[in-house]
């Protein structure tokens, strides 16, 4: 079954008791939602929950184990966050990772200290005791560590069970299967971290493993359809995969009591409006109000470079745009969103309160506080791979189940600068000649996002023996496996030149190519 959960804003889609659940306690890690992930994909049900949680909610939710996140915090700093004390008398296995072992060293009556020396990136592992968490793996491994503290003393009953160069205690094993491991297995830079993690769900926990993200479909439906009863629900498409699916699960639950409003925002790639009017409508028969409003958000824009300022307005004038229509179409009582759980994480939202802000979605923190729909968010608890299961099993086409994550707020956040139709134009053809070859070179589901950036930089440039002075486009092309860390893409030569003499040659206005070679973190995806 799952609990579609009423906020008091709306309806949330959670997946419930049909499957084992681990929850992981959020301590301000912005990789919680990565630690969620791991779980999921080794076919164990995990939410991220607040790191102090109720202990009754905790027992309420019956979870087969914990998972104490990493933060940015030291334990024994004054207002360092800490779980409820009766979560231990819950008798759960938990498992500690970086901070939360940490914590359970502290509070289960251990010692935490400043380290003499940081240990942060790649260490080697030396595995003291081979059983449980590390069964079946070798007596050495490499794993990322990032903590700047050290037990000092292990709690009563606990062992070390692994060590490092800087760490006598890199993991530790106590009673009641409660461990606690320095490094990070959720990131790819600990290549066995699944392995370790799935030691934990499956040898400690007991799990069975019988989470599958197109079983979401018919639990999904199922709640949306007794939750929003004969309620009228308007979707906000945007033509992306998250917003087509979300709107595709309420249409299979509530059929014509759902219109599908599809804003056409002047910031959306060349020839994606008329995709998204070709799917919804055509083929899938939902009822769908094509709304042409690009002059309005472009005015919207007007003199605005500051990046949070134009995410905040295209929020707010989305959503004036959507009342409008709802009070054409008379009562309606829900706006259903594609909101995911990366989202969730990265604006701050209640289900992650420790951690810092990174930037505004505006399908959560732009949204007004006087919004009169009740929200229907049935993705909120999904990542971005499970929804591309999830829309393969609701029969959307390849194509769009595949398209490459796209930002709400559109070509506004990657035009440096103000917004005008003239600088759209000019990113949209130079944004199409990258994802052409990309698509050409046969690499774009290999890579995660690739994209163009118009900077608010011109540069002097020789085009027919004359002397130019243009615009500086900037290719990013990324790997990542759901956004919440990323790398940039080794992507061939031959492909890059071919991209950069295409942009130069066919759109006018720009004089030269460069290539964002950043990280994230430090970087973000998006530049704004």
């Amino acid at each position: 079954m799952t609990t579609a959960v009423d906020t008091g804003s709306g309806i949330e889609t959670r997946p419930g008791t049909a499957h084992d659940t681990v929850l992981v306690l959020d301590f301000g890690s912005q990789y919680s939602q990565l630690i969620a992930r791991r779980v999921r994909e080794a076919k164990v049900y995990c939410e991220l929950v607040p790191g102090d949680i109720a202990a009754d909610e905790v027992r309420r939710r019956a979870p087969r184990g914990l998972i104490f996140s990493g933060g940015p915090a030291s334990v024994y700093d004054a207002g360092a966050p800490h779980p409820d004390p009766e979560v231990y008398q819950l008798g759960l296995p938990i498992l500690g990772i970086c901070y939360g072992m940490q914590l359970l060293a502290q509070e289960l009556g251990g010692g935490v200290q400043p380290a003499e020396r940081r240990e942060y990136g790649l260490a080697s592992l030396v595995i003291d005791e081979s059983s449980g968490l590390f069964e079946r793996l070798p007596a050495e491994l490499p794993v990322w560590m990032s903590h700047a503290d050290v037990i000092t003393e292990l709690p009563a009953g606990f062992r070390a069970i692994a060590h490092t160069l800087n760490s006598p205690c890199a993991a530790m094993a106590g009673p009641g299967g409660r461990l606690g491991i320095q490094f990070h297995p959720e990131v790819v830079h600990t290549p066995l971290g699944r392995e370790i993690l799935r030691n934990f769900l499956y040898r400690i926990c007991g799990c069975s493993g019988t989470w599958e993200p197109a079983s979401f479909v018919d639990m999904a439906v199922g709640d949306i359809r007794r939750r929003a009863g004969d309620g009228r629900v308007l979707c906000a498409l945007s033509g992306g995969v998250d917003s087509a699916v979300a709107a595709t699960l309420v249409h299979r639950a509530i059929g014509d009591q759902l219109t599908c409003v599809f804003v056409d925002n002047g910031l959306l790639r060349r020839g994606e409006g008329d995709r998204v009017v070709e799917i919804m409508s055509r083929q899938r028969h939902i009822n769908l109000v094509h709304v042409d409003a690009s002059d309005r958000f472009l005015q919207a824009l007007v003199g605005v470079t500051d990046p949070e300022e134009k995410r905040r307005r295209i929020g707010r004038t989305f959503i004036d745009v959507f009342e409008q229509e709802a009070r054409r179409l008379g009562h309606v009582d829900f706006l259903a969103q594609g909101t995911l759980y990366p989202d969730v994480i990265e604006s701050t939202a209640r289900d992650t309160h420790n951690a810092q802000k990174i930037k505004t979605h505006h399908n959560v923190g732009g949204l007004p506080e006087d919004l009169r729909f009740a929200l229907v968010e049935p993705l909120r608890y999904l990542f971005k791979d499970e929804v591309r299961q999830v829309g393969l099993a609701l029969g959307l086409p390849e194509d769009m189940v595949w398209r490459q994550p796209f930002p709400g707020p559109g070509l506004a956040i990657r035009i440096i600068g103000e917004v005008t139709w003239e600088r759209l134009e000019t990113l949209r053809a130079a944004d199409w000649v990258v994802i052409d070859e990309i698509k050409r070179s046969g690499l774009y589901r290999q890579v995660w996002q690739s994209f163009a950036i118009l900077t608010p930089i011109s540069s002097v440039g020789v085009m027919g023996d004359g002397r130019t002075y243009a615009n500086v486009v900037a290719i990013r092309i990324v790997q990542s496996e759901d956004g919440m860390t990323a790398d940039w893409a080794r992507v061939p030569y031959d492909v890059l030149g071919v991209i950069s003499r295409r942009i130069v040659n066919e759109v006018p206005g720009i004089n030269r190519v460069v290539y964002d070679i950043s990280s994230k973190p430090p970087s973000t995806i998006e530049w704004e």
